[in-house]
């Protein structure tokens, strides 16, 4: 996928689930250990289709995220995103820290060379709370129910599963729509 085609919008994924009316699959799926099972199995082989291999299962999930997609929405602003959304995965995915914690989000942030007491501060400000609420509702008015989501034009994808499909519908509305 083209790097200009895409555009990251940071939601709540909780607020997300309140609106849809919508369960994490862990709490769905709970009282179905076959269902549990064979979820483990697809992640495995997303993981190794992918060549993910720092890959961890952190033992702190799932965690409260909130602080750190108010983190996002601040790096958007400062103009540091992709370095900050780097570490956070980096941590979270490969380094098992517990993001849900300020004090792991200040070092992980400070350790990757980013800002961290303006960003923390950042969290904190009023536009950014808000524009977190606003990219949340807008997702669901569009029709997101969970994450990830993907929108191409006004095409949902919903799943990791979906990135083939997601590369697909862009490669076809490509050819529909060619720019010069």
């Amino acid at each position: 996928m083209p790097h200009d085609a895409r555009r990251y919008v940071p939601v709540l994924l909780g607020g997300l689930f309140k609106l849809a009316n919508n369960r994490s699959p862990a709490e769905a799926f709970a009282g179905i250990p076959k269902k549990r099972a064979y979820d483990l199995l697809e992640v495995r082989r997303f993981i190794e289709r992918h060549g993910l291999t720092r890959f961890r299962r952190n033992p702190h999930f799932p965690v409260n995220t909130l602080k750190v997609m108010r983190g996002a929405i601040a790096a958007q602003k400062l103009g540091c995103f992709e370095h900050y959304v780097e570490a956070i995965y980096v941590a979270m995915w490969e380094q098992e820290r517990n993001m849900g914690e300020d004090s792991v989000i200040f070092e992980v942030v400070d350790k990757a060379g980013l800002d961290a007491t303006g960003l923390l501060a950042a969290m904190q400000d009023s536009d950014v709370k808000a524009r977190l609420l606003e990219n949340t509702q807008r997702s669901y008015d569009r029709g997101a129910f969970g994450s990830p989501s993907f929108f191409i034009g006004d095409e949902l994808f919903f799943g990791k599963d979906r990135l083939r499909e997601v590369e697909e519908e862009i490669m076809r509305q490509q050819k529909q729509d060619p720019k010069p």
